[in-house]
This record gives structure tokens, sequence and C-alpha cells, in this order.
């Protein structure tokens, strides 16, 4: 690897991190960042902020100015080559003078791939691409599936102690894993876009699902509810935090239905008795919630990776046992019969929070 390489490296490293700065804020956009440097000089950097403001790469240029002439960019992902709801980047990219172009990934939506780099191209602009091409399409893996598909990117959240248990067999829950965990946890809750329980969870623990961080973002709050047993006084219902969205079966009770639209929730009846999780995912992506995280218990949890619809799974795993043969596991359903059968995980990581373990993987 040469010097040119390691340099390119070093101002990339610096774009991805102004894009991940805006975790959270961008859905159902990718995250993206920007860096213009001439002769050397960093002249502008840039981000995505939200969904109709600029794109990285017209901040970047604004700030560098008439600084961008002659100079390199550097941006996390191909500029764009259609008129959204702002004007095409590679058009201003050639506008601003820009000699060379920098580029971590291509567009994921396979429709418009490459076009940004041919505009570019045709301009005469000499374009570098493939540099931190993992980082940058790992920090999107959200946006990546949602373009795709049109559905969200489901990440499957447990906690439990070393035997996988979520709560004694008493239903004793509080708490398995240590505070620092709890609190990435809610970092989780800030990312993603929607969150998703069964009404279970809300009757045993009146669960708010609010993110408990200084400024952070709540998601939307998604509760499955075939029956719509769903107390009436339940905290998702009164405390106006976030909106909730209940989805149930083809008949529910419809006086019941009435009152809880009528204390503003949206009530979706899907077309099965039982809760059709594949139109939970399509009514989420129709609506632009790109990303949805699932904190079930067990059974919900099983439905959803029985079901192949999970895309990551992060396990807090806390180093205690409690035993007991009734002691409910964050992996309920039938199962497989078979060792062959199990599910494998792919790009496994490990991590430690505080006294607990953090494991992620990918289905």
């Amino acid at each position: 690897m040469n010097m040119h390489d390691k340099t390119d490296e070093m101002y990339m490293r610096l774009a991805l991190e102004n894009a991940k700065a805006m975790s959270g804020q961008t859905a159902p956009n990718p995250m993206v960042g920007s860096v213009v440097v001439n002769e050397g000089r960093i002249v502008g950097v840039g981000a995505h902020l939200k969904p109709g403001e600029p794109h990285a790469e017209i901040h970047a240029l604004r700030m560098a100015g008439d600084a961008a002439k002659g100079g390199t960019i550097y941006v996390t992902l191909e500029p764009c080559s259609h008129h959204g709801r702002t004007g095409p980047c590679a058009e201003a990219i050639v506008q601003a003078g820009i000699t060379k172009v920098v580029i971590a990934a291509l567009d994921p939506n396979p429709l418009v791939a490459g076009r940004g780099i041919k505009i570019l191209q045709d301009a005469g602009i000499e374009v570098i691409q493939g540099v931190l091409a993992e980082e940058s399409t790992k920090m999107n893996e959200v946006f990546n599936k949602y373009i795709v598909t049109k559905t969200p990117f489901v990440m499957l959240k447990s906690a439990m102690t070393m035997d996988g248990k979520i709560a004694t067999r008493e239903a004793s829950s509080k708490w398995i894993t240590s505070e620092a965990a709890r609190e990435d946890v809610h970092r989780l809750r800030h990312e993603y876009a929607a969150i998703l329980v069964g009404v279970g969870t809300i009757i045993h623990d009146d669960s708010q699902l609010t993110t408990r961080l200084p400024h952070g973002r709540n998601p939307l709050r998604v509760v499955l509810d075939s029956t719509l047993r769903i107390p009436e006084e339940a905290r998702v219902i009164t405390d106006g935090e976030a909106p909730t969205w209940i989805f149930t079966g083809h008949s529910p009770d419809e006086e019941k239905q009435a009152r809880l639209q009528q204390l503003g929730i949206k009530v979706f009846r899907t077309s099965t008795d039982q809760v059709n999780l594949k139109e939970v995912l399509e009514t989420l992506g129709a609506h632009e919630y790109s990303s949805l995280m699932i904190e079930g218990g067990g059974h919900v949890n099983a439905s959803f990776i029985e079901q192949g619809l999970v895309d990551k799974l992060i396990l807090y795993i806390a180093p205690k046992v409690v035993g007991g043969a009734e002691a409910p596991t964050f992996l309920e359903g039938a199962g497989v019969q078979l060792m062959s059968e199990a599910k494998p995980l792919r790009d496994v990581t490990f991590s430690q929070i505080g006294v607990d373990f953090k494991m992620e993987g990918y289905f």
C-alpha cells in the first residue's frame, strides 16, 4: 500500500466519523460524510444531517467555497445522480471544479449504482472507489436493506443470563444486566426508527419503550396484540412520549379499537388471526420506517426468527445463572428438531460492557 492510499484512508476515516455522528437522525436516508481537501489542507467538511437537508457533499462544498477548485472530495457514499429534494450532488461536484473524487461505497440501489460515478468520469474527473468500503457499507446496513426491499432492517435484542434465561420462573426480570448495558440499549433505541414488543410485555411491565438519554430521540412504539388485550391505561397509550401503533388480527373487538383510536393510537388489522408479521414490516416500510428493533419475549422473538425476518441479533449476556426448567428463555416457539437445522450467525463480534458481554451477529 503506497502513501497516497494511506492519505486517502485518513481523510475517508474523517468523513466516516462525521457521518456516524448523525446516527439516528438521517433515516430513512443513509448516513453520509464528506471532506474536501486542497493542497494537503482540509477546506470543507460536511455530513447529511436529516431528510430534506442538503447532502453531505453540498455542506462540504459550501464550506470550501472557492477553495474546492482543483481539490479532492472524499465521500462515504457514491454522490447521487438524481433530482430529489435537492439537486444531484455529482453535478454540484463537477460545477465546483473538483478534480478528484474518492468514494467508499457505491449506491446500494441497483437502479442507480454507478450513475453518479459516470457523471463525474464523463466530466473528466478522476474517481477512486472502494476506500474503506466495508466500514461505509456496515454503517449503512439499515439503508442498504431498506432501499432494496422497502421493508425495515430488523434487529432483535435480548438480555439474558449465562444460562439463557430472560427472567426467573416467578417472572422476576429486573435487572438482568448492569446499568452500563442498559444505557447501551437506550443508545440503540435512539438509533432505530421503531421498537416492537408483544402485548404481554406491556401487560407485565407497563414498558414505556422510550430513550432515556439526554436529547435522545424516541422511536415509534409498535405493539403486537392479536386480540386487543392492551390495557387502555398503559403508558404507551397515555404518556404522549412517542406515537404508538398496534397491529392486531383480522377481527378484533371493534369497540376497543374505536376507543384506542380516539386516544390517538393507530390500529392496523392484518389479514390473519395471529398478527401477520410480514404485513407489519411492509406497513412500517411503506411509512418510511427503515429500521425496527425487537425487544420481545421468547414467543415474539421465535415468531420473527422462525419466519426468517431478523437481520441482526444483539444479545447482552450477564455473568450469572438462575436455572429453572420453567424459567423463560429468549427464544421459545417450537425450535428446530435437529442440531444440523440450527440457524447459524455470521460476522459475529463480542465486546464487554461493564461486567456484561455484548454479542452481535447477522443471520
